[in-house]
């Protein structure tokens, strides 16, 4: 009897299924990739569905491709392989890392001459006067990492990734079943870095724009009433920038932010309820603003080093998160409760 007792008192939770939603935001989606990677290790999560855009669109294949090949052991050794090969010290060759540097840089370094010529130039010239043949190695460094055959015959897993149509201005979410190199592209597609992506005769640029992440086809899936948004492009700041590039960095981040408000903004005044009147709850793992380190600046650096700050960081915001609401998954959302401890202590 007091084996029995034992067993029981050792038994883990349950698993809940939970959606996740992963925002994009350059070399900080590092900080995502610590976020999955405590998630998956943790064992609680059974993740129903993913979205993503820019970024996190590549996190959301990355761990779609090692959840379909092999399950939680292989998702997170695909994602520790792609940051470790996408990082300054990493084995890519010299045409993919210069793609990856630009995805996640998104412009170069303040202050530095690259920049002042980015700067000048791309008033000038457009990726199509540069590049005109449009050559770019991340349509082969995607398809390096991930087997999209197998991502889409994973019928048990959502998998949804936004690109903004450069005619109508308006968010395209591709599905499991159309996701392909080409559509991860079109996600990431920076318009003063990359081409637009042309699919099924209609252009695309970064997804990031009109849906970062979008969320509303993981509330419409019904495959989980919870879903984890991981934000990692702040939308909230205590200070007014007044500096030039304060500025901009400002207005990007709310260019960048102001979509996933605007759904989440849509749920709460539809009742957080499906049309089958399935109850929504929203949770949401954030990279905070507060940390002096993680600046516009930031977002540009690959070096291995940081990555695996921000890659610490998001697991002890993940287990903090399950410490503290795993009993709220499938009851209540949290997404508006503060958190005890400030993110920065953990970045």
């Amino acid at each position: 009897m007091l084996n029995t007792v034992t067993r029981l008192l050792r038994r883990k939770p349950a698993r809940k299924r939970v959606s996740l939603a992963l925002q994009g935001g350059g070399a900080h989606g590092a900080y995502t990739w610590g976020v999955l990677d405590y998630l998956l290790e943790d064992g609680r999560i059974e993740i129903a569905g993913i979205s993503g855009a820019s970024a996190g669109a590549v996190n959301a294949v990355m761990l779609a491709d090692g959840l379909a090949r092999g399950g939680p052991d292989e998702a997170r050794q695909r994602l520790a392989d792609f940051w470790r090969a996408a990082s300054l010290g990493g084995n890519l060759p010299g045409a993919q890392r210069a793609v990856v540097e630009r995805m996640m840089s998104f412009v170069p370094l303040e202050g530095t001459p690259v920049k002042f010529f980015f700067d000048t130039m791309s008033r000038f010239l457009s990726p199509y006067d540069v590049n005109p043949l449009n050559i770019n190695p991340l349509k082969d460094l995607i398809g390096r990492f991930v087997d999209f055959d197998a991502v889409r015959e994973c019928r048990n897993l959502d998998l949804f990734i936004s690109a903004t149509n450069v005619h109508s201005g308006r968010m395209r979410v591709f599905s499991r079943d159309e996701i392909s190199a080409d559509v991860v592209m079109a996600s990431a597609a920076l318009p003063l870095v990359f081409q637009a992506v042309e699919i099924d005769g209609e252009s695309y640029w970064d997804g990031g724009f009109t849906g970062n992440p979008p969320i509303l086809p993981l509330v419409e899936n019904a495959g989980s009433g919870d879903i984890l948004l991981v934000q990692i492009t702040p939308l909230q700041r205590d200070d007014t920038p007044t500096a030039a590039r304060d500025i901009m960095q400002r207005v990007s981040e709310i260019t960048f932010s102001s979509a996933v408000d605007a759904e989440l903004r849509a749920i709460e005044h539809f009742g957080k309820r499906e049309e089958n009147g399935k109850s929504i709850r929203v949770h949401r793992i954030a990279l905070q603003s507060t940390d002096r380190r993680l600046t516009a600046d930031s977002r540009l650096q690959t070096d291995f080093d940081f990555f695996s700050l921000l890659h610490r960081a998001g697991r002890r915001a993940a287990r903090r998160f399950l410490d503290q609401h795993f009993a709220d998954i499938g009851v209540r959302g949290t997404h508006d409760v503060p958190e005890q401890q400030p993110e920065a202590q953990s970045a």
